[in-house]
């Protein structure tokens, strides 16, 4: 489909999907972004959702300003593919072993690693750039910097919520490696820090909904904003290309008669904030579970624990700010989800898939997602599909 245009409003609402099939919560925080005097434009992919101050699914479009909140407390979380040498053929009757060895090497949840993980003892890994990446942690906020060895122990883990690592097959019976997550909780605790001091500046004091608060472009604040959120966009890509080589040493490990071969990454950010030029006006652009769709360009697009995912490639729709959709996006709450679904539900939703059936993610049970076949269908104007995916191994925090 192509997008509807929502009327009304001071800057126009562009929509990949029903805008009657949007929740009225997340409808009117789309009309309050569009109130902020410094919007130039505003998409709305069709996984949209409600988040805190800023819509999940939003593309928001600024001159001379970002919002904090627009871009949300996992900065740069995101996904990373890669396919490999691998087929169906290859991988045993029973995939236990093999989650079970992944979540050996990657901790999820609260977890972290005992010893920092050193990129130059991982096969492949490049270590460019890793030793200034770490010295620049000293010109973060001052009150994160004592989080330092914290930091350090969490590169390298999954976390919870919705993040996963998958292990899936393509519609050819290829095997890939998939995962999905972000900068940890250095970069929650560096969006709070700075979403507090934009809700005090003065010139949001007026602002409809203050957890919109921005910082203005050619003012320190901005300039320490920005300094800590691009850091943290890079502690994010860091943290999944470990993850990712230590999920691939897993596999070799644990399969090592079939010499697995992977091939180029495929990585993609989706809570991020971007330098970018449309209309003859440099903005700056934050995708809050959107991600870029530049034409040729590679993405991700996972659906739920018991679904599938999508490799794409990106059309280069302007009127989306070339972005296109995160996943198939939330159509309940967690609680909402925990209270509806119990335990055989989620083991129902997900028979096939080598995964945790518990109490602890019932609120990640398919069917508290979109159907990601529809959400797909809805941007076929901004993405083609590459590969479509299923998992056969799901791990959760």
């Amino acid at each position: 489909m192509s997008y509807t245009e929502v009327p009304g409003v001071r800057v126009p609402i562009r929509m990949w999907t029903d805008p009657a099939t949007v929740e009225g919560q997340a409808m009117q925080q789309l009309r309050n972004i569009s109130t902020l005097p410094w919007l130039h434009g505003l998409a709305v992919m069709p996984d949209v959702h409600l988040g805190k101050g800023a819509t999940v699914g939003s593309v928001i479009a600024m001159k001379g300003a970002v919002c904090p909140a627009a871009v949300g407390v996992d900065i740069g979380c995101g996904m990373t593919a890669v396919k490999s040498s691998l087929t169906a053929k290859d991988l045993p009757d029973d995939l236990s072993h093999l989650r079970h060895r992944i979540e050996q090497a990657i901790p999820v949840g609260r977890g972290l690693h005992t010893d920092p993980v050193e990129p130059g003892r991982l096969h492949g890994l490049s270590t460019a750039g890793w030793d200034d990446f770490w010295r620049r942690f000293d010109d973060i906020a001052p009150d994160v910097r004592w989080r330092r060895e914290r930091a350090a122990q969490q590169m390298a883990t999954l976390g919870g919520g919705n993040h996963f690592i998958e292990l899936c097959l393509d519609d050819d019976g290829a095997v890939w490696l998939m995962l999905h997550s972000g900068s940890r909780n250095i970069g929650k605790e560096l969006a709070e820090h700075h979403m507090s001091i934009a809700q005090s500046l003065p010139h949001n004091q007026g602002l409809i909904d203050r957890d919109l608060a921005v910082f203005i472009a050619d003012t320190p604040q901005m300039a320490a904003y920005r300094s800590d959120l691009f850091w943290a966009q890079e502690y994010a890509k860091h943290n999944r290309a470990l993850m990712m080589a230590l999920f691939q040493d897993a596999v070799r490990r644990e399969l090592p008669k079939a010499k697995a071969v992977f091939g180029e990454l495929i990585s993609c950010h989706h809570n991020y904030v971007a330098e970018e030029r449309y209309d003859g006006v440099d903005l700056l652009v934050t995708r809050k579970g959107a991600i870029r769709a530049g034409s040729g360009e590679y993405g991700i697009i996972p659906g739920s624990m018991g679904t599938g995912s999508y490799i794409v490639k990106g059309l280069g729709n302007a009127a989306s700010f070339n972005s296109a959709s995160h996943g198939a996006g939330r159509k309940m709450s967690r609680t909402a989800a925990k209270k509806r679904f119990t335990t055989a539900d989620l083991a129902a939703q997900t028979a096939g898939v080598e995964c945790r059936k518990d109490s602890g993610v019932v609120d990640e049970i398919p069917g508290a997602y979109k159907p990601i076949e529809k959400v797909i269908a809805q941007q076929r104007d901004l993405v083609e599909v590459v590969a479509h995916l299923k998992q056969v191994i799901c791990v959760k925090g």
